[in-house]
C-alpha cells in the first residue's frame, strides 16, 4: 500500500495542503499543536471513515466553514486508487472510492491497511473493557469483512433485547417469546465472533510476545490472556441462566459484549506493575505484531503510522524500533516527532528513502528529501 498524494482542505487545523510522499519514510516536525497528528488523522480517516480519536465528524471541519474534503491518490497491488472524503455540516459525510459512493460505510473497511500508533493508545491499557474489544475488532475487521457484518448484527440484536429488558423491568413483566427471538440472534452472531476472537489472539500472541522481546531485550515476559464468559460455558446455557438477572438489571449480563483482554507483565497487570517506558513499548510491541499478522494475512503491507511514539522510551528502545521498522517486510511509514534533532539523528541509520515535512499552525512544506538517486538528499 503506497500513499502517493494527499489533499486537505479545512481539515482541524489545516485549511490548505497538498502534499507528495515518498514510498519510503514521510516525517513530519513541528512543535506540539502545529498540526502534526491532525495529518496523520486524515490519513486514518481514508482507512477507517472516521477519526482516530472518535471525534463526531463536524467537530473536525476548521473553524466556521462548512466542509473538509480529504482525498488521497493510492496505489494498491499495483493499481491506482483514489479515495474521498467529504464532510459537510447538516449534511453528513460521503465515501467513495475511485467516483463511486459507498453506501454502507463498512463496506470500505480493510480496503486500506493501516496501523496508527499515538501517545494516547496506552489509554487501552487503563480504561475499561469496551476499550480494549474496540482494538479487537478493529484489528480483526480490518482483514474479516465478515466478522465487522456479523459484530454489526450482534450489536443491533443486543441494543434491541436491553430496550425490551428494561421496558419489561418497568412494567414487571417477562415477555419470553420476545426474548427467545433476540436470544436466537445473539447465539447466532455471538458464537461465530467468538471463536474468530479466540482464534486470532491465539495466533497473535505469539507475535506479539516476539515484539516486545526485540525491543525490550528479552528484559521482560508479558502476556495477552483473552477473557470470555463463554470459555466457561457454552452462550445458549448462560442466556438461560441469566434470564432473572437480565430481568432484574434491565440489559443483557452475559455474552460476547463482556469479552476482555487481560494484560499482564511478569505475571502481573500492566496497569499496576509497569514502568511509562514499558506500558508504552507493550502498546507499540501490540501494534507492530499486529502490522506483522495483517501483512500476512492480507499480502498487503499496511501504512503505518508513528505519532510521538519516542518520548518516555529510552535510548536502546528507540533504536530497536527504528531498527524494526526500517526492515524490508514494512513498507510506506509516516512518522511525527517534535524533536528535530533526534528524528534526524534516527534518518542518518536508515538507508531507505524519505522527506521531511516542516508543520507550522497547520501550514505543512517539504524541507528535505532523500531519494535512492539522491543519496546525499535535497533542501527545499
Amino acid at each position: 500500500m503506497y500513499l502517493k498524494k494527499l489533499i486537505i482542505n479545512n481539515y482541524k487545523n489545516i485549511e490548505q495542503a497538498l502534499l507528495e510522499f515518498s514510498g519510503g519514510i514521510n516525517c513530519f516536525i513541528g512543535l506540539n499543536g502545529a498540526g502534526k497528528t491532525n495529518l496523520l488523522s486524515s490519513i486514518y480517516y481514508l482507512s477507517a471513515c472516521k477519526d482516530y480519536f472518535n471525534l463526531p465528524d463536524s467537530f473536525n471541519i476548521l473553524n466556521d466553514n462548512d466542509f473538509f474534503i480529504i482525498d488521497g491518490y493510492f496505489e494498491r497491488l499495483g493499481d491506482e486508487n483514489r479515495i474521498y472524503c467529504g464532510v459537510q455540516r447538516e449534511k453528513g459525510k460521503v465515501m467513495s472510492l475511485n467516483g463511486k459512493e459507498y453506501q454502507r460505510l463498512s463496506d470500505h473497511i480493510g480496503y486500506v491497511p493501516l496501523v496508527m500508533i499515538t501517545p494516547s493508545d496506552t489509554m487501552v491499557i487503563h480504561a475499561g473493557s469496551e476499550e480494549r474489544r474496540r482494538m479487537i475488532n478493529f484489528m480483526i475487521s480490518q482483514f474479516d469483512r465478515s466478522y465487522l457484518n456479523k459484530l454489526i448484527h450482534y450489536n443491533k440484536a443486543l441494543e434491541n433485547r436491553n430496550k425490551i429488558l428494561k421496558q419489561m423491568r418497568d412494567e414487571r413483566r417477562i415477555d419470553e417469546l420476545t426474548l427467545e427471538m433476540y436470544d436466537v440472534q445473539l447465539l447466532k452472531y455471538g458464537h461465530d465472533i467468538f471463536q474468530s476472537r479466540q482464534q486470532f489472539m491465539n495466533e497473535f500472541k505469539t507475535i506479539f510476545q516476539q515484539y516486545y522481546s526485540l525491543i525490550s531485550e528479552n528484559n521482560e515476559k508479558v502476556d495477552l490472556i483473552y477473557q470470555s464468559q463463554l470459555l466457561d460455558k457454552d452462550f445458549k446455557s448462560q442466556l438461560n441462566l441469566a434470564r432473572l438477572a437480565d430481568f432484574a438489571a434491565g440489559y443483557t449480563t452475559v455474552g460476547i459484549h463482556k469479552d476482555d483482554l487481560e494484560m499482564t507483565i511478569e505475571g502481573r497487570p500492566v496497569k499496576k506493575s509497569a514502568s511509562q517506558g514499558q506500558q508504552k513499548t507493550f502498546i507499540i510491541s501490540i501494534k507492530l505484531a499486529y502490522y506483522d499478522y495483517s501483512a500476512k494475512k492480507t499480502e498487503i503491507k499496511p501504512l503505518l503510522l508513528l505519532d510521538d511514539i519516542f518520548d518516555k522510551l529510552d535510548a536502546n528502545r528507540v533504536a530497536k524500533i527504528v531498527e524494526l521498522v526500517s526492515a524490508e517486510h514494512f513498507g510506506q511509514i509516516f512518522v511525527t516527532d517534535a524533536n528535530k534533532v533526534r528524528l534526524e539523528n534516527i534518518l542518518e541509520n536508515i538507508p531507505s528513502d524519505y522527506k521531511i515535512f516542516s508543520v507550522n499552525c497547520g501550514q505543512v512544506q517539504l524541507q528535505y528529501e532523500k531519494t535512492e538517486n539522491n543519496p546525499t538528499g535535497t533542501s527545499h
